[in-house]
């Protein structure tokens, strides 16, 4: 019998800082697909991959630094956390607290996140208090709280998010044997890619990998600050999980960027959209956001910058059920039929 993939901190326990004494609050998260794109190979000359996130137990990567914030929180005898959050963030920390029997307070932009996260969200028990501001004027309020409160932090300032998070780059190599020649990523509070560099680079002092791969990351151009080299304060994009203006961990993903020679870059509305329906019509169901990788990599296509033969992975951070909102908007309204066969396969044209 095949054993049950354990979590990611009892998957590379080796490489996190945990001890036997941290009591492991997991959900089974990691372990996600990593699935060939056949279509996007023959279009762009490439050996394109798409790591699927969304099947994470809350539908999300940040479970991944969430199992890690929460042990650690507990281990050092929390009672309470808080979150500031576009979605993602709350999902993952509501249900993780909940797990470990942790209070949870999230605070999420007023009339700003998704309703599927929001329902995920209040199902799990946390505490949500909108705030009349954005994202970013959020995280500064939950800082702030954290701060002058008994309540810990799990935003990914927190370090031990990015510590879980950097397990997606070790499943990565692990499943193709080596790293990728390149990595791209949706960039919002920019965790990910921060995350991710620090996993490769790990895997290559220790000799997993010989070369490490070049990272891409890209944001929304309505929520472009780390393109435009200056803070956005109302940032725009139909992309909910990466509409920020200010991220927390800007100068990690430049460094990482920098480091492993590849860039961070903005895709349109229009592009994400383009690539969310077509990693729909692969059976991908991922939210708008995570779909600027894929948006990047057709981007980059167009403009010749690919290698031919590169192998490419595309994160895909979150499940489309996160925010149906605009495949719903996108799909034509189903006709009403008959309750008979030959109706049936009229309209189907059989």
């Amino acid at each position: 019998m095949r054993p049950q993939w354990r979590g990611v901190i009892e998957e590379y326990r080796d490489r996190l800082p945990v001890s036997a004494d941290t009591p492991v609050v997991t959900l089974c998260e990691g372990g996600t697909p990593l699935v060939r794109s056949e279509p996007l190979s023959a279009e762009t000359g490439c050996q394109v991959w798409l790591k699927y996130d969304g099947a994470n137990p809350t539908g999300s990567f940040k479970d991944r630094g969430m199992t890690l914030a929460i042990s650690k929180a507990l281990e050092e005898g929390a009672k309470a956390i808080v979150c500031a959050s576009t979605g993602n963030t709350s999902a993952s920390a509501a249900a993780y607290a909940a797990k470990a029997g942790l209070t949870c307070a999230v605070l999420v932009p007023k009339g700003k996140v998704a309703l599927g996260k929001m329902a995920q969200t209040l199902v799990h028990g946390a505490r949500v208090l909108e705030v009349d501001g954005n994202f970013d004027e959020s995280l500064e309020l939950a800082k702030d709280l954290a701060a002058h409160y008994p309540v810990t932090l799990v935003n990914s300032v927190n370090p031990y998010r990015l510590q879980g998070q950097k397990t997606a780059a070790f499943e990565i190599c692990d499943a193709l044997g080596r790293a990728p020649d390149m990595h791209l990523v949706p960039v919002g509070n920019a965790g990910n890619i921060s995350s991710h560099w620090m996993g490769y680079t790990e895997y290559l002092a220790d000799g997993v990998v010989a070369e490490p791969p070049q990272l891409f990351g890209f944001q929304a151009q309505g929520a472009a600050p780390i393109v435009r080299g200056a803070p956005v304060a109302n940032p725009q994009t139909i992309a909910t999980a990466i509409r920020i203006g200010n991220p927390a961990s800007w100068e990690k993903a430049v460094a990482a960027a920098r480091e492993s020679e590849g860039a961070i870059a903005a895709v349109t509305d229009r592009e994400i959209l383009a690539a969310y329906r077509r990693l729909a019509r692969e059976g991908l169901f991922a939210e708008p956001a995570s779909a600027a990788s894929v948006a990047g990599l057709i981007h980059m296509a167009s403009e010749g910058t690919l290698t031919r033969g590169a192998t490419v992975v595309c994160i895909l951070t979150g499940h489309g059920l996160k925010d149906p909102e605009w495949a719903i908007q996108g799909a034509a309204h189903p006709p009403a039929v008959p309750a008979e066969a030959g109706a049936v396969a009229a309209e189907l044209g059989l």
